[in-house]
């Protein structure tokens, strides 16, 4: 029973102080998750991240159900993923009182002004991270610049890339080319 609502608490935790979406909340799980609570290690939660960008929904809305799934099961998942929803879904209830109140307040527009790049800070943390434990050797480093290339041009749904290199993977694997 502890598990149960420490799980809800930490993902309560995550869902309420991250500002900035689902890639802003990523630093905050993975200080919660693999730092403070050793729910997964970095690796499975590398793994979870990748799951999280192909399933359909909010990356750390799907993060956090997968990670409940991984540590206690279909409760865990159901306690994760109220969690992390359930503090925004409070907050922003609160926050639409004040900030209708306040909408034209020019203080409220540097508050907001200001957060902003914390927010891009946050996403672009989770990046570094990211990318320091999955750009390992030359072939993953050769995958992310011309998957960087290749959405940048903006030509072809994210999903899709994410689908073509999964593919070329089981190709490489299947014929031990890589």
């Amino acid at each position: 029973m502890h598990t149960l609502i420490s799980t809800y608490l930490i993902f309560f935790k995550i869902g309420a102080v991250s500002f900035g979406g689902g890639y802003a909340m990523l630093p905050f799980i993975e200080e919660e998750i693999i730092k403070r609570a050793h729910y997964l290690t970095y690796n499975e939660f590398l793994d979870i991240l990748a799951i999280s960008q192909i399933t359909p929904g909010p990356i750390a809305i799907n993060a956090a159900t997968f990670i409940g799934l991984k540590h206690i099961g279909i409760l865990g998942a159901a306690l994760a993923t109220l969690g992390i929803v359930s503090g925004p879904f409070i907050f922003m209830n609160l926050a639409s009182l004040f900030l209708n109140k306040y909408k034209n307040s020019k203080f409220l527009e540097n508050i907001l002004h200001h957060i902003r790049p914390v927010t891009v800070a946050l996403i672009f943390s989770a990046f570094l991270s990211t990318f320091q434990q999955s750009i390992l050797d030359i072939k993953s480093l050769i995958i992310f610049i011309i998957s960087f290339i290749i959405l940048c041009s903006k030509k072809f749904h994210p999903i899709l890339v994410i689908f073509m290199f999964g593919f070329l993977g089981i190709i490489l694997t299947y014929l031990k080319i890589l």
